[in-house]
């Protein structure tokens, strides 16, 4: 959420930064100062009245005392017409306040001033390009056709099962899969000092409102029903990323100075209800409803933010650099990033079998939200003068599967139709080579 008190001593600062993002959010700036101005407004009349009601009291008392029972009384008619007015305007106060609040609930961030200016990820400039991309001597298979051939997903059975939009892993499939899994907790618990967390699957809309996927995207997530009770219906939902939970832990603390900053780490799987539009990336393990994830959760001190920004970045690259995989770095623009973040830099990793010529896959957006999100779930920390501020709440995957599953397949495949194990991952998998059996 927006801070309220920027934006009424800066309007235009924060229409210009919303209207970099080209979504005609800035239009609403004129609306939250008009519901804005008119609480404080009321808010105000309260203030009088209630001081004006607490001098009549002690009229009140003060006449009792001279036996002036008559204008006692008079003056008690008048403190219950106040006390009416005031809870007719306190009742005129909520509701002004939840129409201005509800509007601030679908006010996106305000991007960071040191991210380009663009409109979609056509104007994202590449940051770094890490490794060569691989070279066969054959033309490489796509992942569907490599697991297919060495039983490592099963497609159909899926379908049947679930849909369109979800995966069965089978065998060799199934055991590279933990296997990532495994690999990319380890690296970041013993190397990069996260702590690991294991959360729940299901959350209330209050965690959703909390990171800023609700209430604007609500259409896109899967709400859960107990039973045959449907009005149990919407008071959980799946969780669409770790991030959902984790990022809620200290939601409504005050959390002191010296804890900061905080690491989470956790795996999860993963459901989205928009898993793309019907033809384009549905076949295969591109576009799923449901697939794995690691993420990463910091909660920092603001004036370290960005430099815990870069290094989450680096968390997320060391997972491909260890496999051997060719990717890139990429800095969102203004007209690409998410409603919460500030600042997002996207890592793609290379897929030799996608198209004709191959293609990047986003495995990963490590993103600063700002103090964004720990104000929609009112997440404070004391400093050591006593005073409470909003902590930087960041995230990033690290890294996502199904896609880092794809790269990796696609890249490691060999002519005679086996694929290579990274070595990081041969103590997990007890082999050099998945071949067919």
């Amino acid at each position: 959420m927006l801070d309220i008190k920027l934006i009424r001593e800066k309007p235009d600062f924060v229409r210009q930064r919303l209207a970099a993002r080209g979504a005609g959010d800035e239009a609403h700036v004129d609306e939250l100062l008009r519901l804005d101005e008119r609480r404080r407004k009321v808010l105000s009349e309260v203030e009088a009245l209630k001081a004006q009601k607490n001098r009549a009291a002690k009229e009140i008392g003060a006449l009792m005392g001279q036996k002036k029972i008559e204008e006692a009384e008079i003056r008690k008619k008048e403190t219950r017409e106040l006390g009416d007015r005031i809870s007719e305007l306190d009742k005129q106060a909520a509701a002004v306040e939840a129409e201005r609040n509800q509007l601030m609930l679908r006010m996106p961030n305000l991007p960071n001033e040191s991210v380009p200016q663009g409109h979609s990820a056509a104007d994202n400039p590449i940051s770094r390009v890490h490794g060569e991309k691989p070279v066969f001597s054959f033309k490489p298979l796509s992942h569907v056709e490599i697991c297919e051939r060495l039983g490592l997903v099963d497609f159909t059975r899926a379908t049947r099962l679930s849909g369109s939009g979800f995966v069965l892993y089978t065998n060799w499939g199934a055991k590279l899969e933990r296997a990532l899994i495994q690999f990319m907790l380890d690296l970041h618990t013993r190397e990069h000092g996260y702590t690991e967390v294991s959360p729940p699957l299901m959350v209330g809309r209050q965690c959703l409102e909390g990171v800023g996927q609700f209430p604007k995207f609500a259409d896109q997530y899967y709400a859960v029903q107990e039973g045959l009770d449907s009005g149990t219906l919407g008071k959980l939902y799946l969780i669409p990323t770790a991030e959902t939970p984790v990022a809620n832990i200290h939601r409504e603390e005050i959390l002191s100075e010296r804890q900061l900053p905080i690491y989470y780490c956790a795996y999860t799987p993963c459901f989205r209800g928009e898993a793309g539009a019907a033809g384009v990336g549905t076949r295969g393990m591109i576009r799923v409803h449901q697939f794995d994830k690691v993420e990463l959760i910091k909660i920092v001190k603001p004036e370290t933010g960005y430099e815990e920004q870069e290094k989450m970045v680096a968390n997320a690259e060391r997972v491909l650099q260890m496999l051997g995989l060719h990717y890139r770095v990429v800095l969102l623009c203004t007209g690409d990033m998410s409603f919460a973040s500030a600042k997002t830099y996207d890592i793609e990793v290379w897929a030799p079998g996608q198209g004709t010529q191959g293609s990047y896959l986003e495995v990963s957006s490590v993103s600063n939200c700002e103090d964004f999100q720990a104000r929609r779930m009112n997440l404070r920390f004391k400093t050591e003068s006593g005073e409470n501020k909003f902590p930087h709440l960041l995230n990033g995957s690290g890294t996502a599967l199904a896609r880092l599953f794809v790269a990796l397949v696609e890249t490691f495949q060999q002519a005679d139709g086996s694929v290579l194990v990274p070595a990081p991952l041969q103590g997990y998998l007890r082999t050099e080579r998945i071949k067919a059996e």
